[in-house]
C-alpha cells in the first residue's frame, strides 16, 4: 500500500431517486454515472474515466412481496450467483432480518479485467424489491483508500418511509 494522503470531503451531495425509493449522500466532488444492463438505479464514482472503485445503488422490482422466511432461499441465491465469480474469496457473510425486511451482506473479492478487485454488497429486501448497494475498490489497496467515504455512502443510505412500512409484518398483510 503506498502512503499517499486519505481522501478529504469537499462537500457532500445527496442522490435522490427520482421515483423517491431511497437516497444517499456522497462527496460532491464524485462523478455520477448511469448504469449498464438496464439497471434502474446509479453509480458515483472518485474517477471520472473508466471507474473501478465506486459506490453504486440500483432497484429492481420482484414478482413475489419478501418475507423473513425467505431467508434461506435468498442465501442460496446470492450463494450461487456469487461462485460465478472468478477466483471468489468470501471474506465475511451475514443476515440481518427486521420485519419482512431482509439484508444479506458480503464483503469479497474477484478477479475482473486482469485485478483483484475488493466489494461489498448489501441486498436489502423490501416488500416486492431488491435494493444492491455496492462499493467496489479496484483493487483492495484502492478500496482500503477510499473506504472511509465508501462507508459513509453506505450509513447514510436511505430508504423511503413508506418502504418502511411495507416491511412490517403487520402493515403488509394489508397491503396485498
Amino acid at each position: 500500500m503506498t502512503d499517499r494522503e486519505r481522501p478529504k470531503y469537499r462537500g457532500i451531495r445527496t442522490f435522490r431517486d427520482r421515483h423517491g425509493r431511497f437516497q444517499f449522500r456522497y462527496p460532491s466532488d464524485w462523478h455520477v454515472f448511469e448504469l449498464s444492463d438496464d439497471r434502474d438505479g446509479v453509480m458515483v464514482s472518485p474517477e471520472a474515466q473508466d471507474p473501478a472503485t465506486y459506490f453504486c445503488v440500483w432497484a429492481t422490482r420482484l414478482q413475489d412481496a419478501i418475507v423473513a422466511e425467505d431467508l434461506d432461499v435468498l442465501r442460496e441465491g446470492v450463494g450461487e450467483g456469487l461462485s460465478q465469480l472468478p477466483g471468489l474469496s468470501i471474506e465475511s457473510a451475514s443476515e440481518d432480518v427486521l420485519g419482512n425486511l431482509v439484508r444479506l451482506r458480503r464483503v469479497y473479492t474477484f478477479e475482473q479485467d486482469g485485478s483483484i478487485r475488493r466489494r461489498k454488497v448489501w441486498m436489502l429486501y423490501v416488500y416486492k424489491w431488491l435494493f444492491a448497494l455496492v462499493a467496489q475498490g479496484a483493487n483492495a489497496d484502492e478500496y482500503e483508500h477510499w473506504s472511509m467515504m465508501l462507508e459513509d455512502c453506505f450509513d447514510d443510505f436511505d430508504l423511503a418511509p413508506a418502504l418502511w412500512f411495507a416491511s412490517d409484518r403487520e402493515l403488509a398483510k394489508e397491503l396485498d
